[in-house]
């Protein structure tokens, strides 16, 4: 067997491993986390981590080689969407391959790249690394890019601070420059309950709702056709959309509650909020005065139920060339769907490229799959960046002769 063969049965398993921990978002990942630290532990190598206050989730940070240098993170995440009624083939929780594709949750989305980082740590801990390399393992990303904050906060303050990141989402091994950022708004209008038969005397929240949402698609339309282009992404401006509205308890009972979300995905790194701020301040001063003249106690209550920013690093930043050349392509792009990417630049001003294997159109859905190749890929990306801080302990990387 080739070392390449080797290397290939390595992330295989590994993978496999990772897909049977049923780590969606609403539950706990600790026994992943244990699964990784065990593993590390195997090789001499030690993590540290970071609990929420619940101490049911962690995140899980690793570095190897030198400890008194900045070197370069390769970070992923551990939490996977839900699996219900969704109508896959196989058990979504146990891996298996067809035809070069390795078929579960969370392969593509982004236990994929978690796989072969762990899978390298036998050449990444054999190494002498002249700069260090970093594992940061975190949850809850799918949910807002919860459980990476706590660890930026302490990066933030490090003494060392590392040089830069690579995001290991599905990119196809595309280098990602930009990413959009995204704000989300829970909208809970308060009305007054009353027979339907006296729909006058009550304040119907549906109603005054279907105002906010009329209003939510009309600038989404005036975004569309109007609003500020950036071409390299698929959808070239901001986005926004209502998706979920939930009202009403019978025909016959004018409806005393409604709760709308809306959410915005901007260009700019505080575009999303500006646009959802724009519609919370008009529907304060349009639809709220209407509702409390009918019934002084009734009303509209806004809250954030999710944030994060947008990524766009600068073209000529030594990290986009050396992304390029241990991904062994010239050229880059931006990506309309959101990563941790933003919050490791806001947050801790760590340069940071968003690159991993497979592809975006397989995440969160049925049968989701990435292919063999695109894993080996990222392998070799990783055996290139081991080589580079072997030889460096900067980001320049060498000009070709």
């Amino acid at each position: 067997m080739t070392m390449v063969d080797d290397r290939g049965e390595r992330i295989r398993k590994v993978l496999a491993d990772l897909v049977a921990f049923d780590t969606v978002s609403d539950r706990s990942n600790l026994s992943l986390i244990t699964y990784i630290e065990k593993y590390l532990a195997s090789f001499g190598i030690t993590g540290r981590r970071l609990a929420d206050e619940t101490r049911q989730k962690a995140s899980l940070w690793v570095t190897i080689g030198p400890q008194d240098r900045p070197g370069l993170i390769l970070s992923g995440h551990t939490d996977v969407v839900p699996v219900d009624r969704q109508p896959w083939t196989s058990a979504p929780f146990k891996m298996i391959e067809r035809n070069g594709r390795l078929y579960g949750r969370g392969t593509a989305d982004m236990k994929g790249f978690v796989a072969v980082c762990l899978a390298m740590v036998p050449e990444i801990g054999r190494a002498r690394l002249k700069m260090p390399i970093h594992l940061a393992i975190s949850y809850d990303e799918e949910v807002g890019c919860i459980g990476v904050r706590p660890l930026l906060r302490e990066l933030a303050q490090a003494p060392v601070k590392p040089l830069g990141c690579f995001v290991g989402e599905p990119t196809q091994m595309q280098v990602i420059v930009g990413h959009k950022g995204k704000h989300g708004v829970r909208a809970t209008f308060r009305g007054k309950s009353c027979h339907s038969s006296l729909a006058p005397n009550g304040v119907n929240a549906v109603e005054y709702a279907a105002a906010l949402i009329g209003e939510i698609r009309r600038r989404a339309t005036q975004l569309a056709q109007a609003g500020q282009r950036e071409h390299m992404y698929d959808i070239p401006h901001t986005t926004l959309l209502t998706s979920i509205v939930q009202g009403g308890t019978a025909l016959n009972i004018v409806p005393d509650e409604c709760v709308v979300e809306f959410e915005a995905r901007g260009l700019g790194a505080n575009e999303s909020k500006e646009v959802t701020d724009a519609i919370v301040a008009w529907a304060k001063s349009e639809i709220e005065p209407a509702m409390r003249k009918a019934e002084p106690s009734c009303g509209i209550a806004f809250e954030a139920i999710l944030e994060y920013p947008a990524l766009d690093i600068k073209l000529d930043h030594p990290l986009v060339a050396l992304a390029q050349q241990l991904a062994g392509r010239n050229s880059y792009g931006k990506v309309s769907f959101g990563t941790e990417a933003g919050l490791f630049v806001s947050m801790a001003g760590i340069p940071t490229i968003v690159i991993g294997p497979g592809s975006i159109e397989q995440a969160h859905k049925p049968d989701e799959f990435v292919e063999v190749s695109e894993l080996l890929s990222c392998a070799a990306f990783l055996e290139r960046l081991i080589a580079h801080c072997e030889r460096n302990n900067d980001l320049d990387a060498p000009r070709p002769p």
